[in-house]
């Protein structure tokens, strides 16, 4: 069965694609062990795509940004693939998933595929299966896949661990919003686009980006940056300018990194840290599996609740619990 899955998925069927995906997020045991041979398969075709990671200030635009980028490599005969994370409501657990809505003309190119995943409130502004959903686009053959994130922040910084390339959009004028924009997420940036610079705000914008240039050159200098990298540009979603410079500015990095050995390293960096969340989750899993544990750990948050005892000490006593019953050696 995951055989004809993988081939449709392969061959390009968007249904296929969907319903990969759908099978990827799915906690499931069965589930999880049939999307992991549909990966295997999917891994042996050897297809890679650009993934570049997006993140930004709320209100900045990134799915007006997105759409006029992914319609501008469109044009240029690139299949593109977009997974959005939509942040999932701490009380009810449920998102909107509207990202579809708002990129209306894009949705509509037999040559893009967008994807709303939930946050699932998990931290990272990625959802947990992101990486799985960027795999299987690169098997369906996307030559470009982009995951938008949640929103800006200093968990964001999740996603340049899944990204060759990781770009901060970020709006003119924001005031103190080179200092709200913290440390972390200005290291990771490849790329900061300074988008809405356009009619009143252009002037504000070129100040903007500036600044920004002048930042980037104090916090990072890394082996794997050509001259000139990581650099702040103008854009303006809107009216459609600055965005093939932004393009050719992209493709200019990730060539340089790849000639000069960087790219290989950080894939295989991110296969490792991939491997490291499979098995911090199949653990957790596993421990809220066992009734026994969970018990205790229900217990244990009762007594936390009620003053009995403090986080630390019950965390002790599951961690001994757990030895106990020989899940940790």
């Amino acid at each position: 069965m995951q055989d004809t899955l993988a081939n449709s998925v392969i061959s390009g069927n968007r249904r296929a694609l969907a319903r990969a995906i759908t099978l990827a997020e799915s906690s499931r045991e069965d589930h999880r062990a049939q999307a992991t041979q549909l990966l295997a398969r999917l891994r042996e075709t050897g297809r890679q795509a650009l993934r570049i990671g997006l993140s930004g200030t709320p209100g900045v635009g990134k799915s007006t940004f997105i759409e006029c980028f992914g319609l501008a490599l469109i044009r240029q005969g690139l299949r593109v693939a977009v997974l959005a994370v939509d942040p999932s409501s701490a009380r009810s657990g449920g998102s909107i998933l509207g990202d579809k809505t708002r990129m209306e003309q894009l949705s509509r190119e037999p040559g893009a595929f967008i994807r709303p995943s939930p946050s699932q409130t998990r931290l990272g502004g990625v959802a947990s299966r992101t990486r799985d959903a960027v795999a299987i686009c690169e098997g369906a053959g996307f030559d470009v896949v982009l995951i938008e994130t949640v929103g800006v922040g200093q968990s964001e910084t999740m996603v340049a661990g899944m990204a060759d390339l990781f770009v901060l959009l970020l709006a003119p004028a924001g005031g103190d919003e080179l200092q709200g924009v913290k440390r972390g997420i200005m290291e990771m940036a490849d790329l900061i686009l300074i988008n809405k610079a356009d009619g009143d705000l252009r002037a504000a914008a070129t100040r903007t980006c500036a600044d920004y240039t002048g930042a980037l050159r104090l916090l990072r200098k890394r082996a794997e940056d050509p001259p000139g990298f990581p650099k702040a540009l103008m854009v303006s979603a809107i009216e459609a300018e600055g965005i093939d410079k932004a393009w050719d500015e992209m493709q200019a990095l990730a060539h340089w990194r790849r000639e000069h050995g960087h790219w290989d390293s950080r894939r295989a960096d991110q296969s490792v840290n991939w491997f490291e969340e499979e098995v911090r989750n199949a653990l957790l899993s596993t421990l809220q599996a066992n009734p026994v544990i969970r018990g205790a750990m229900h217990d244990i948050a009762d007594e936390i609740r009620n003053g009995g005892t403090t986080p630390n000490d019950g965390a002790a006593r599951v961690l001994g619990l757990i030895k106990e019953s020989g899940g940790i050696a």
